[in-house]
C-alpha cells in the first residue's frame, strides 16, 4: 500500500485526530490539506480558537503531506521531529484550513510547509515541520 493511501485510512482513525475534529480533505503528490470545523470547546476565550488546537492542526497538515508520496513504505514508523509555529493572527469562531506542502523530501526526513487560514483567506498562522518516515 502507498504512503498516500496510509495517511488516508490513518487519519480518520486517530483517536486524537477525532478527538479534534480535523478532517482531512484533500491528499495530492507532496500535498494535504486539512480542516478543523469550529467548534466552542476548542476556544481559549471568547470565540479564539486555542493555539494548541492551531498548533495540532499543522502537524497533522506537515504528516499528510509527508505522506503524499507514492512510495510503498516498510512500516508505519514515522513522527514528527520538530515543529515550529507563528501565530500570525487570532482564529476567531471559524472554520480553519490547512495547507502543508513539501518544500524537500529526503531519505527519511521531509520538510514541510504550512499555512493555516480562515474561510475568506485570512492568514491565521504558519508553520514548518520535519517529518522522519520510516523506511
Amino acid at each position: 500500500m502507498k504512503r498516500r493511501e496510509l495517511i488516508q485510512q490513518f487519519v480518520p482513525s486517530s483517536p486524537f485526530v477525532r478527538l479534534l475534529g480535523i478532517e482531512l480533505a484533500e491528499v495530492g503528490t507532496d500535498r494535504a490539506v486539512v480542516r478543523l470545523p469550529f467548534r466552542e470547546d476548542l476556544v481559549t476565550i471568547a470565540d479564539v480558537v486555542h493555539g494548541g488546537a492551531l498548533a495540532a492542526l499543522i502537524d497533522m497538515a506537515a504528516v499528510g503531506a509527508a505522506w503524499a508520496d507514492d512510495a510503498e513504505p516498510q512500516s508505519m514508523d514515522g513522527a514528527t521531529v520538530s515543529l515550529d509555529v507563528s501565530y500570525v493572527a487570532a482564529a476567531r469562531g471559524k472554520d480553519l484550513t490547512a495547507v502543508g506542502v513539501v518544500s524537500k523530501r529526503g531519505r527519511t526526513l521531509v520538510f514541510v510547509d504550512v499555512r493555516v487560514s480562515e474561510p475568506d483567506d485570512r492568514l491565521v498562522a504558519t508553520g514548518s515541520a520535519v517529518v522522519t518516515l520510516g523506511s
